[in-house]
Parts: C-alpha cells; sequence; structure tokens
C-alpha cells in the first residue's frame, strides 16, 4: 500500500512538473548597473536587442530604462534597465538559458551591472 501511495504521490509531483514546463513564462529581469548612466542604460538595452530578442518560443521582448516619471510610493525604483521575455512555454526558457546568444549576451555585458534580479512566473 505504501508502494502505491508513493507510486501515486510521485507520478502527480512528475505531472504537475511537466504542465508547468508547458505552461507560459514570463522572464523578467532588472539590471542595476554599476555606474548608471545614459551611455551604459543605451549599451545594455541595444545588447539586450543584439542577443535576446529572437529566441525560439519567445512570444513578447521588451527592454527599457526606469521611467523616472513613475516616482510612486508602490513602485520600486532599484533598478536602471529592465528586460520582459515572455515564452511560449518554461521549455522554451529552459533552451534560451544555455543558448550561445544568452551565453554572448551575459559575457559582455557582465562588466555593466553590479546587481540583477530576475523574476520567473508560470502565467495563467
Amino acid at each position: 500500500m505504501a508502494d502505491e501511495v508513493s507510486s501515486s504521490a510521485t507520478e502527480s509531483v512528475s505531472k504537475s512538473t511537466a504542465g508547468n514546463k508547458s505552461a507560459p513564462l514570463a522572464h523578467i529581469v532588472f539590471f542595476t548597473l554599476a555606474d548608471s548612466n545614459d551611455a551604459n542604460q543605451a549599451k545594455l538595452v541595444e545588447a539586450c536587442k543584439k542577443y535576446l530578442s529572437q529566441h525560439e518560443g519567445l512570444v513578447y521582448f521588451g527592454v527599457g530604462v526606469n521611467a523616472p516619471e513613475y516616482d510612486r510610493p508602490v513602485n520600486d525604483r532599484d533598478y536602471d534597465v529592465a528586460l520582459h521575455l515572455v515564452f511560449e512555454t518554461a521549455r522554451h526558457q529552459d533552451v534560451y538559458q544555455t543558448h550561445p546568444e544568452h551565453l554572448k549576451f551575459v559575457d559582455e555585458c557582465k562588466g555593466l551591472w553590479k546587481q540583477v534580479r530576475v523574476f520567473d512566473s508560470t502565467l495563467k
């Protein structure tokens, strides 16, 4: 009986995980630059466009700078550049993470930032 319950629970978890991998995934990245200035912001935005905008399974790409006109108590202002990616499935995002273009982006740009915060969410 314990084996049946264990097997059933494992199967349930596997199905749940597989379901999550086939759901759309939002991958939002906030970059805080080591030296925050217009030139470095532009360099990072252009690199995002060059290396990150054309991946398989990408259904939305957006990149931009912090919008100073939205200075409300609820706004988190602790970043310089925001990258917004939505993938058709989490599997596509998994492939993106190790794709040579993504790795080139990280290698080329890592000297620009002092902090990177990533927020991934399964879309319903």
